[in-house]
């Protein structure tokens, strides 16, 4: 078999860095960025002071770079907390802008209060970073000479329209993004199983579990005080979980190598369908004749089984207070949230002085740029400082070339339109393409909000330079364990899921209860193994021993994937004719896969495990055999020395 591995005919990390996720354009996030920046420019203009139109269009910016897809309830929060805290760092930094005795302190005492709120969750961490950008670009606004309650009124004015543009159809498409979540499901399933080579049909199983994981979370979040829609919700969540036994037996097909019948491929083509469109579900295509195997009969009855749903009971909503106790807690916890605000707070403290000694104009770029970068959790640090860099050169680029040609009127209007879907487009495709949009965007904002159009162009370059070293030097270089690796403890996360899935999927599941265990824990691997695979992703993007190790690590991934996908093809047959495997085999696999975490966790090579010779296990022992081989090397010694990272991994056990 061969094993998924980065591209090395570069150097690995800048093919990792440039290179754009393959995933269609977002056009519903387009036309909402379009709408909320360019018809503020528009109207304004049509009024007579495009300059007003630009300092409103700054308020809609919280909203469209914080923009994700999800339910809308969902969206609400993140958007209505990304925007209110934005508004409160754009008035911090208007009341003290122009004053560096005050201004200087604000923004490092909120670049800290941002890196702290990132341990609170994802959507603490979007506010987190709007409060810091829009203070730091606050400070700046003292220059424009118009009075603060006029610029802070303009960007609430911003702010209020864009949130109205994207949650507007909530009204009357409630549910939509949680049937296209979940029809998505059925659409995965048939691409993977049409797939004709192994290495499509992985990318698709790939793909399959991020649809899952994505339909669970946006139905486990989407709760509305309507009862009606409370009802619709319910109803999908209950489909999907009836789908699992089929994604189940799919995967089992795929790992034996089998393809189904083409009604079966169509089936689920047109229950996305039939989801998409609310209408009912299709009957299901019935059973071949004759008596077939159990892998194949597990798939045929997973098909019946989604058109009969699950009953699942509602999960409660976790209360605020437990939610702020769990934050709390994660703060007291390990030090890694502090080192990152600390990290975060000294580098804009570097910023805000190297602003006040350097004769710069618009200086507090220099500040926005730090913080951009070196917010935590959203990556590699010398990944977002390079693509930054480059997508602000082309930036800078484009908005020069527009103000050379003397664009003006509807033109910046238009112009302005297509920078705001470049921007959305370049969220979900590559953070430097986002940076090249958001560039000339801003500096025609900057230039028809102020006077002095080239100049903004060459402070925005310069500063942005100027950012990007300091991230780098003091952020990546010189910051102790910046450069270290530390991806073993995640790899042993990994195999601990997939232990904790083989002790639950190789024994019959004679209850609801049981078989619900069964469907949390094979959920709780897959979705380990997808994190694990996005975190060596951002670290592969690093030049150093980091990264040559996040390389040397892949084929212990791909052991990892390929030994879970063998467990559940055995796991299917289960109860179809066929016995569970012993309970002193299951035992045996545990504890293999115990070790190997163990050995990964303490930079040893693993010992020797008795392992089951059973028939029905051959596949998960073959798999797990090459686990063992993976972790043992060669990569492993010729890239990464054990010697090199024992010290640093058990103090680093998570990205």
């Amino acid at each position: 078999m061969s094993t998924p591995r980065p591209d090395l005919t570069a150097p690995h990390w800048l093919v990792q860095l440039l290179r754009s996720t393959p995933v269609p354009v977002p056009w519903n996030m387009v036309a909402r960025a379009v709408v909320a920046l360019a018809v503020p420019l528009a109207i304004a203009y049509a009024a007579g002071d495009i300059a007003v139109g630009a300092l409103i269009s700054t308020g809609a910016l919280p909203a469209v770079l914080s923009e994700s897809a999800g339910p809308y309830r969902y969206r609400a929060r993140r958007l209505g907390g990304a925007t209110l805290a934005a508004t409160a760092g754009y008035l911090a930094g208007l009341l003290t802008g122009g004053t560096p005795a005050l201004s200087v302190p604000t923004v490092v005492l909120v670049a800290a209060v941002s890196a702290v709120i990132s341990a609170a969750g994802s959507n603490a961490s979007v506010a987190g970073l709007q409060m810091l950008v829009f203070c730091v670009l606050a400070t700046g606004q003292h220059a424009t000479g118009v009075r603060v309650e006029v610029l802070f009124g303009c960007f609430c004015l911003g702010a209020a329209w864009s949130l109205l543009v994207a949650l507007v159809t909530w009204t009357v498409r409630a549910t939509s993004p949680e049937r296209t979540a979940v029809a998505h499901v059925y659409v995965e399933l048939a691409a993977m199983l049409s797939a004709t080579d192994e290495a499509v049909s992985r990318v698709a199983r790939h793909r399959l579990t991020t649809a899952m994981n994505t339909a669970y979370d946006q139905l486990l979040t989407a709760r509305s005080w309507l009862s009606g829609r409370d009802a619709a919700y319910r109803h999908l969540l209950n489909l999907l979980s009836a789908t699992t036994p089929a994604v189940e037996a799919s995967v089992a097909m795929v790992n034996a190598g089998r393809r189904p019948a083409a009604e079966v491929i169509d089936h689920f083509v047109a229950l996305s369908a039939a989801v998409l469109a609310g209408q009912p579900l299709p009957p299901p295509p019935p059973v071949p004749p004759g008596d077939p195997d159990p892998v194949l009969g597990a798939l045929y009855a997973g098909l019946v089984r989604i058109g009969k749903g699950d009953d699942r009971k509602r999960r409660q909503p976790t209360p605020w207070h437990r939610r702020l106790r769990e934050w709390a807690g994660s703060l007291a916890s390990g030090p890694l949230t502090w080192i990152a605000a600390l990290r975060l707070t000294l580098c804009v403290a570097i910023a805000e002085v190297v602003g006040l000694l350097v004769p710069l104009e618009r200086s507090y770029w220099i500040t926005l740029t730090v913080g951009i970068v070196l917010k935590p959790d959203f990556g590699s640090v010398f990944g977002r400082a390079v693509l930054r860099g480059i997508g602000t050169v082309i930036g800078v680029g484009i908005g020069a070339a527009v103000l050379g040609l003397g664009a003006n009127g509807w033109i910046l209007v238009v112009l302005s339109a297509v920078f705001a879907g470049g921007i959305a487009v370049g969220k979900v495709r590559n953070y430097g393409i986002q940076s090249a949009f958001v560039t000339p965007l801003i500096i025609l904002q900057m230039g028809l909000a102020h006077t002095g159009n080239w100049s903004v162009v060459l402070a925005r370059l310069v500063d942005t330079v100027l950012g990007c070293v300091i991230v780098l030097v003091f952020g990546y270089l010189l910051w102790p364990g910046s450069r270290r690796p530390r991806v073993g403890g995640r790899l042993a996360d990994g195999l601990d899921a997939v232990a904790k899935y083989v002790s639950h999927a190789l024994v019959e599941a004679s209850s609801g209860e049981a078989r619900l265990a069964r469907s949390r824990a094979r959920r709780g691997a897959y979705r380990a193994l997808a994190d694990l695979r996005t975190a060596f992703q951002q670290a592969v993007v690093e030049p150093s021993a980091h990264g040559r190790q996040a390389v040397a690590w892949w084929p212990v991934i791909a052991a990892q994937e390929r030994v879970a996908d063998a467990v559940t093809e055995v796991g299917v047959t289960i109860g179809r004719g066929v016995p569970p495997p012993e309970p002193a085999d299951v035992e045996l696999l545990t504890a293999a896969l115990g070790e190997l975490a163990s050995a990964v966790r303490e930079q040893r090579e693993p010992r020797s495990m008795p392992l089951p010779d059973a028939p029905q296990l051959a596949g998960v022992v073959d798999q797990l055999e090459s686990a063992f081989d993976a972790v043992r090397g060669p990569d492993l010694a010729e890239r990464a020395p054990l010697g090199l990272v024992r010290r640093f991994l058990p103090y680093h056990r998570r990205i």
